[in-house]
């Protein structure tokens, strides 16, 4: 991650356009986003990392003459840029405000029917979707790739003897988000921490699953949601089986949500949570 002063200083010395790590995440963001609600959360979260970058090398260096919403005898085109992302910035919080409110009136909804909430939650490409496909029989959108999922989804799953819960799917998490897409995803992240229970998915079988684990478990501690009951699931199991590696891990519950492997020892933990 760079700051604007290293990012520009980079691209002096080099004369190469410098793209750092939050970038590169908001551009898969970006690429990623389907719905009205996630394009608006993804825009709104690049016009604040673009605000404090903008240069003279953006606008042109050129100054405008006075006239309508300029200051003075002229403007520079920089400055009537920045104006411009600020307004569309404070256009965007609005609109954002409003999906919160609708967020917090289908939570309120949800409540006072009394049907449990699980949320899926872990780390991005962990296999949320491939879960929430298999318990509930939907066809939620699935790729084996970063945030592939950045519109949250609710499901109802019934059991045999007539009781239902809802499962929702939440946001890949990665460590270190950006705080820019941490702040526009909050009114989706918020699900998470309205939740009776936590399903906490995570890939076995990477090499990286511990650190990612942590990573989570830190996200949910910022959101205020470390109070609600968890369950770890070890997910991908079928993925150690064909590449013949040795499960470090000896806690959760080990899974494969593509094969089916594991998913009724899972549901059975998930009645003994929330119902009876």
């Amino acid at each position: 991650t760079l700051s604007p002063i290293q990012k520009r200083n980079i691209e002096d010395e080099t004369g190469f356009e410098i793209y750092d790590r939050n970038q590169i995440i908001l551009d898969i963001f970006a690429k990623r986003a389907k719905s009205n609600e996630g394009k608006i959360q993804v825009e709104l979260a690049y016009l604040k990392y673009q605000l404090p970058r903008l240069t003279e090398k953006d606008a042109g260096l050129s100054r405008l003459v006075g006239g309508f919403r300029t200051k003075g005898p002229g403007e520079t085109k920089l400055e009537m840029m920045r104006r411009r992302f600020r307004e569309e910035i404070s256009l965007l919080n609005k609109r954002i405000e409003k999906l919160r409110a609708r967020r917090d009136f289908t939570r309120q909804k949800r409540k006072l029917s009394g049907i449990p909430l699980v949320a899926i939650a872990g780390y991005t490409n962990a296999g949320k979707s491939t879960l929430l496909n298999r318990l509930t029989k939907s066809n939620v959108y699935v790729e084996d790739k970063l945030f592939a999922t950045l519109d949250p989804a609710i499901r109802r799953y019934t059991f045999a003897d007539g009781y239902s819960l809802l499962f929702s799917d939440t946001v890949g998490f990665i460590k270190n988000l950006p705080d820019e897409l941490k702040n526009a995803f909050m009114s989706t992240f918020e699900e998470i921490s309205c939740a009776d229970l936590i399903v906490h998915v995570a890939d076995v079988s990477s090499l990286d699953v511990d650190n990612q684990i942590e990573a989570v478990e830190e996200i949910l501690l910022e959101l205020n949601a470390d109070h609600i009951p968890r369950i770890l699931v070890l997910n991908k199991k079928d993925k150690i089986k064909t590449q013949n590696k040795e499960i470090k891990r000896s806690d959760g519950i080990f899974i494969s949500a593509l094969t089916g492997e594991g998913i009724n020892v899972l549901m059975k933990r998930i009645r003994e949570y929330i119902g009876k």
